[in-house]
């Protein structure tokens, strides 16, 4: 299914088309299953299972506010926030009894593959993503669609419509807050 097949059941689905809303989640249901694969690959006795994940950000995203959505690039953005929200409040609640100790520190590299983040890892990550979203909301859509959605920087560019150049220029401007971010205690 194409871009633009996408976009018109998102549309429809806004509209309160219950039948055009199947159709998108159908439609777009393994690239979602992919996703939340790559995001619970590196967690050891995940809380969570890909399905589960994949499910929960259906819920979400049925939400009546939520089906406001504009296009295909606003819908995925939406998704990858949705599933990110999961993922951090799974990663809370399994460690929440664990109170100080070091943090370890996520990275977001070039490859950005986004397995292997540990829970209490994310955690700190969103923190520092909920600061940037603060100021930048952009930069901070930004992470989502590439670090939590897996998009390329190409993707990306095509869904705000904008080069890939202006697309890596931000990417390593939000990868350079978040870094001194999660690395600046008090920051």
């Amino acid at each position: 299914m194409g871009a633009a097949d996408v976009t018109e059941l998102v549309h429809a689905a806004g509209n309160g088309d219950g039948a055009a809303l199947q159709q998108l989640f159908a439609a777009v249901y393994e690239e979602l299953k992919r996703l939340a694969s790559r995001h619970l690959a590196g967690q050891s006795n995940p809380t969570i299972n890909t399905t589960g994940l994949v499910h929960e950000t259906y819920l979400k995203l049925i939400k009546p506010d939520v089906l406001r959505l504009k296009d295909r690039g606003h819908f995925f953005a939406t998704a990858a926030k949705a599933m990110r929200q999961i993922v951090i409040d799974h990663a809370r609640r399994r460690h929440a009894h664990k109170r100080g100790g070091a943090a370890t520190m996520a990275t977001l590299d070039e490859e950005l593959d986004g397995v292997g983040l540990d829970p209490e890892s994310l955690i700190h990550l969103d923190a520092a993503l909920l600061r940037l979203a603060a100021m930048e909301p952009a930069l901070a859509e930004l992470v989502e669609l590439r670090f939590f959605a897996g998009l390329s920087v190409e993707q990306v560019a095509e869904l705000r419509e904008t080069s890939t150049r202006t697309v890596i220029r931000d990417w390593r401007r939000a990868r350079a807050f978040l870094f001194e971010a999660v690395t600046s205690p008090g920051a």
